[in-house]
């Protein structure tokens, strides 16, 4: 899976909409689905904002902090808890500053997205190997991991249900 996620300085600088937020958010992470399913809906962002998990928009506008938020919280809610989301993006945020801790998710989140999906191809080595962690993103690494090891498995169990898919999709 050669996925990307589009780091803080790739993500739009200018005010949007509720509507244009969700469709960011849905295009951004449609790879990392497999079901119909919404990815997130603009009651799911009321209620991150009445949680405190996001910052209140300004006038119904969103901004770049908002999408950076919710690109975050959408695969780690599938691992954590949301109160455990909030901690370790405040936790994150505060080690090494916002911006510097969405790119750092961003880095992570791929790297086990491409680690677990190399396991299931038939010619990779069938090893994980997972770099020292350093006690300050460890949490991260490990919540990405479990992400994609989440996906990964039920990607598996979607293909072998249709008999035969390609799990690279």
């Amino acid at each position: 899976m050669d996925y990307h996620i589009p780091r803080w300085e790739e993500l739009p600088d200018f005010d949007i909409y509720m509507d244009q937020l969700v469709t960011l958010v849905d295009r951004y992470l449609s790879p990392l689905k497999h079901q119909e399913d919404a990815i997130i809906t603009s009651s799911m962002v009321n209620n991150y904002v009445k949680l405190k998990l996001i910052p209140k928009p300004n006038k119904k506008r969103y901004g770049r902090v908002h999408l950076a938020y919710l690109l975050a919280i959408t695969p780690l809610k599938e691992v954590l808890s949301i109160s455990e989301v909030k901690e370790g993006i405040e936790y994150q945020a505060q080690m090494s500053g916002l911006k510097q801790a969405f790119n750092l998710f961003c880095e992570q989140l791929e790297e086990a997205l491409h680690t677990m999906m190399k396991q299931i191809q038939p010619t990779a080595q069938k090893d994980i190997h997972i770099e020292q962690m350093d006690y300050e993103t460890m949490a991260l690494r490990l919540a990405s991991y479990a992400f994609a090891s989440k996906l990964v498995a039920e990607k598996l169990v979607h293909v072998r249900k249709n008999q035969g898919g390609n799990v690279n999709e």
